[in-house]
């Protein structure tokens, strides 16, 4: 061994190097090693991606590796980030940067594997695991962990979940069970060097685990699976690859399986009893028979939950502010912007503001010359004090921006982030849900009814009183027929047929296209057969049969100097 082909850690280059391995590295230089090299002038980092290559220049010619740092992303994972870099039309430092330690790793502990076989195991797990892997549907409240220890038995298991915390509270119980278990990112080592399980958020799809026996990945409708920088990767669609490569089985564990995951394997769902318990009560509220400009989201359904002093409440509302949407009382006109023709918000001065064009007025009619107006779209900030009053008890108002534990309450309100952020609540309360059913996302039914799930596991079972309550103007939208029998299937069938129709994924490729240079970009992408782009100034839409035709096509464009593209392939909204 002498040459080293060399992937520089370096942004914006995605090209490769041949350096030649010192007499005193060639013990430690190895396929996957993290090194550090001279280009241009300067010393970086690197993974050595191939071994004395065919094609590699004369040793004569190379400048020699200065240093290898430590252990880096094994053979498997190297080709796994050459497919990923064409599926989601990227860099493959990307994908490498996710498969390496976040710090140096200059030796491997000890294999650590009990091979012990620990219960209770899930049977249906088990048969899944045993077909060869396929897609398992649980209630909300069902515990995953019997699914895990069933795909133990069969040997080293790779385990994803959608959050951190959620991964750190499944390690230390794995660990008590007595299995050794490695926590991505900080036990790379240990992954490296071998255990029983390796576990982690979307980042372990890419952590090493020798020997590979079988792979799950808890809540796969979550997306938090998917990076929401560029690229846009999916840890599902990382892991099914990987199995594939690697010829072990995939275990799919959701309550709501999405129908990328129904169309790549088998689903297996528990009896409609055993399902129908884990979901909480839904009641579903309709309001088609209500006048929007006449009639508060604080409805009277949703009031007697508020002054129940025994419930804690959670009110959910994707709308920030005070007032997005108004119409004249008198008129009912719809408030717009008299120089732009926008809808105006009202701010907290009790002004009417355009956000396109920041222009400002008094609450006046443009219409009619009134100034009352019905709020049909308030904001979460107006609904707190609305919610307040009906509620006669305080309310505490969440959102993203707000602390990550807010203080103790009987009545919450917020955006979907409250969900992640108030522990417990005995009635979750969707004020607005047609506004997450009917957006104009591709996925939006399905990205509904993960708010949906989320919510139950907050109030928990049936069986514990949990209510969830959505209020809604469509009462048989799929989706909400689907939470109110505790079927997530009965939605299934109208996505398929919809994204069919439209050659939306899975059945084509999309991707956005947008940033500075995109313009200069898409008129260097090949016109390839089936390929479709659509757009102008800087937002642009591609589509193809399927992602590696979109991939090479997206990847052969020109990224023009100083760009700063954003290439979201399977974008979440």
């Amino acid at each position: 061994m002498t040459v080293a082909r060399v992937l520089p850690n370096v942004t914006g280059l995605d090209k490769r190097f041949d350096y030649l391995v010192p007499e005193s590295l060639r013990g430690t230089t190895q396929l996957g090693s993290i090194v550090r090299v001279e280009l241009h002038g300067r010393r970086i980092g690197g993974w050595v991606v191939a071994l004395d290559p065919a094609d590699a220049l004369d040793e004569a010619e190379l400048k020699p590796i200065t240093r290898v740092t430590g252990h880096g992303p094994g053979p498997d994972l190297i080709d796994l980030a050459e497919w990923a870099a064409v599926r989601w039309a990227a860099r493959r430092r990307h994908f490498l940067v996710a498969a390496s330690p976040h710090r140096a790793v200059g030796g491997l502990p000890a294999v650590r594997r009990t091979n012990t076989t620990v219960e209770p195991r899930s049977p249906a797990s088990t048969a899944i695991l045993g077909d060869g892997g396929g897609v398992l549907r649980l209630p909300p409240t069902s515990d995953p962990m019997p699914a895990l220890l069933s795909a133990v038995s069969l040997g080293p298991t790779l385990a994803i979940v959608p959050a951190v915390d959620q991964a750190m509270l499944l390690a230390a119980r794995l660990r008590r069970s007595g299995l050794s278990v490695a926590l991505i990112p900080n036990d790379w080592a240990a992954a490296a060097g071998g255990v029983d399980i390796v576990i982690g958020a979307r980042a372990a799809a890419w952590a090493p685990c020798p020997e590979l026996a079988a792979a799950v990945v808890i809540d796969e409708h979550d997306e938090a699976l998917q990076e929401e920088g560029s690229p846009t990767w999916h840890a599902r669609d990382v892991m099914i690859e990987r199995c594939r490569r690697s010829s072990v089985p995939l275990l799919l564990i959701s309550p709501a399986p999405t129908l990328t995951a129904v169309e790549w394997g088998p689903l297996t769902r528990p009896p409609h009893d055993r399902e129908h318990a884990g979901w909480p009560i839904v009641e579903v509220i309709d309001r088609s028979a209500d006048e929007p400009w006449k009639r508060s989201l604080v409805t009277s359904e949703l009031i007697r939950h508020l002054r129940d002093p025994k419930r804690t409440v959670l009110c959910i509302s994707n709308t920030t502010g005070r007032a997005r949407l108004l119409a004249c009382r008198q008129c009912r006109e719809l408030t717009r912007c008299e120089r732009c023709d926008a809808a105006v918000v009202l701010d907290d001065a009790g002004q009417l503001v355009c956000l396109r064009c920041d222009m400002v007025r008094p609450q006046v009619c443009l219409r009619c010359g009134a100034g009352r107006f019905a709020n049909l779209r308030p904001g979460v900030t107006r609904l707190r004090e609305e919610l307040e009053a009906a509620a006669n008890r305080p309310a505490v108002l969440v959102t993203g921006s707000g602390p990550e534990r807010p203080p103790a309450s009987g009545v919450y309100v917020g955006t979907e982030a409250a969900l992640h952020r108030v522990e417990h609540a005995d009635t979750v309360a969707f004020l607005d849900f047609d506004r997450e059913v009917l957006a104009p996302r591709y996925r939006a039914g399905e990205q509904a009814m993960a708010l949906l799930v989320r919510a139950a596991r907050l109030v928990g079972p049936r069986s514990g009183g949990g209510r969830v309550l959505v209020q809604t103007f469509v009462p048989d939208h799929e989706v909400i027929q689907a939470a109110l029998l505790a079927d997530p299937g009965r939605m299934i069938e109208g996505e398929r047929q919809r994204r069919q129709m439209l050659g939306l994924p899975p059945f084509g490729a999309y991707a956005e296209v947008s940033g500075v240079g995109s313009d200069e970009f898409i008129t260097t992408v090949p016109q390839v057969d089936g390929l479709v782009i659509v757009g102008a100034d800087g937002e642009y839409v591609a589509r193809a049969g399927d992602w590696i035709e979109l991939g090479r096509a997206l990847n052969a464009g020109v990224r023009p100097p100083g760009a700063r593209l954003r290439i979201a392939v399977d974008p979440q909204r």
